[in-house]
């Protein structure tokens, strides 16, 4: 079992930034591809970024390329998301999701976080 809990969410302007960090319960957490994922309201959950066990591979959507940075420290179970340039379309709660042999882009993940809100105002 994994147990994921999101924090650094919150409210900034436009073109400013935040750090969310996801920290990880378990002793196995350098084994799952950690990734995270976006809920908009009135919208599907929708893939993010993600990075595999060893943080060598990297996947970002094509909507944050270039502002949003995953990264994941395996020596304290934690995964973090630097988030840069942030646009009001940004807006949507954040998920934090663990999962093995997934498919980084789908929602199929094993484990998954409460989320976190973040606002950003125009």
């Amino acid at each position: 079992q994994v147990q994921l809990v999101e924090s650094g969410g919150g409210l900034v302007q436009a073109g400013g930034s935040l750090r969310l960090s996801c920290a990880a319960s378990g002793r196995t957490f350098s084994r799952y591809t950690m990734a995270w994922f976006r809920q908009a309201p009135g919208k599907e959950r929708e893939f993010v970024a993600a990075i595999g066990w060893s943080g060598d591979r990297l996947y970002y959507a094509d909507s944050v390329k270039g502002r949003f940075t995953i990264s994941r420290d395996n020596a304290v179970n934690t995964v973090y998301l630097q988030m840069n340039s942030l646009k009001p379309e940004d807006t949507a709660v954040y998920y934090c999701a663990a999962g093995v042999r997934v498919v980084v882009t789908t929602p199929r993940y094993n484990y998954w976080g409460q989320g976190t809100q973040v606002t950003v105002s125009s």
